[in-house]
């Protein structure tokens, strides 16, 4: 089976009980995560061999939270440990990490103080065939940008699949370059781009539609989403596949679509709908994860893919913690 690579920074998420019940009961539980570890746990799930690279300090807790990586099956041997701090974020149970609630404290991390040069690409890359990161690493700093970069051109000299997750955090850009100064530069390397209408416009500058708002139509959204997804495949070429999420959030209930797009047509997955969502966090991941798990399936179609990314995804609103631990039959069991 073909191997997946992921890079990216590893975060230890507080989840409170407001209403001052952490305080009273003297109790936050902790969850390990990062975008693209959460994607790298999915993986390794579903049996899908992966590495995980990343930069944290070298102490206990790193060791620990090493090896129980390591007991799900993800190779760790790429993290390197220098540094002094593993970065954090707080956000309360349920909530979802685009809410103005969360809270990052990532400044000063060990990962923050990557540079080009530090991590040996050539090594690490070796034998494995797709290579994922996110928009989130490339908001912290331009030296992050710089290694991301660096990382991209290795893994394309090695003829690896390139795979990148939209995730627009507003909070993260911070250093003086909008992102539409930098993702292109980045975007350009890859092969399979997954995000929304909105993400793509804020991260790429693709053109949105001024009609479009949260009371649309399914099937405008799903125009719109074809639309989105041929101007990238035009302006990136070595791109072939676009996915697009919509998760529309009507109180506690939540209503959930996605579509993938080739050069040739656009799949619809099946709609999801859910009056109660136990965490938010990581549901994107899971899907990016998803999608990954699907192309890398020589028999599924483009329907099956993107079928099955949509179920991980959805499902993963039903677990607490940044990774979701579902079956690849609970999965393929709803569509």
């Amino acid at each position: 089976m073909k191997k997946v690579f992921c890079f990216g920074e590893l975060l230890l998420r507080f989840s409170p009980n407001l209403q001052m019940q952490w305080i009273k009961e003297n109790t936050m539980p902790v969850f390990i995560g990062g975008a693209e570890l959460n994607v790298a746990k999915a993986l390794a799930n579903w049996g899908v061999p992966v590495k995980y690279s990343t930069c944290l300090p070298d102490h206990y807790i790193t060791k620990e939270i090493l090896t129980s990586l390591q007991a799900e099956g993800i190779d760790t041997s790429a993290v390197l440990l220098q540094g002094d701090r593993i970065g954090t974020y707080t956000l309360p149970m349920g909530a979802d990490l685009k809410n103005a609630g969360v809270i990052y404290d990532r400044a000063y991390s060990s990962f923050s103080f990557l540079q080009p040069g530090m991590i040996d690409w050539e090594q690490v890359l070796n034998g494995y065939d797709w290579f994922h990161f996110t928009a989130i690493s490339p908001a912290l700093h331009p030296t992050i940008v710089a290694v991301c970069d660096e990382a991209l051109q290795f893994a394309t000299k090695k003829g690896m699949t390139i795979s990148v997750d939209l995730n627009y955090r507003a909070k993260l850009w911070q250093y003086g370059k909008k992102p539409t100064e930098v993702m292109p530069s980045l975007v350009k390397y890859c092969h399979v781009i997954m995000g929304n209408v909105w993400s793509a416009h804020q991260l790429l500058g693709t053109q949105l539609n001024p009609l479009l708002h949260e009371d649309c139509e399914k099937e405008f959204y799903i125009e719109q989403a074809q639309v989105v997804s041929t101007e990238i495949m035009a302006t990136y070429p070595l791109c072939h596949a676009v996915a697009n999420t919509y998760r529309f959030s009507e109180g506690d209930a939540v209503r959930y679509y996605a579509t993938l797009a080739n050069k040739e047509k656009q799949a619809v997955s099946k709609e999801y709908f859910t009056e109660n969502v136990i965490d938010k966090v990581g549901s994107g991941d899971c899907f990016m994860g998803g999608l990954i798990y699907g192309f890398l399936q020589p028999d599924f179609s483009q329907e099956q893919v993107i079928n099955f990314a949509a179920s991980a995804a959805f499902g993963k609103l039903q677990e607490v913690g940044d990774a979701t631990k579902q079956s690849f039959q609970l999965i393929q069991s709803r569509y």
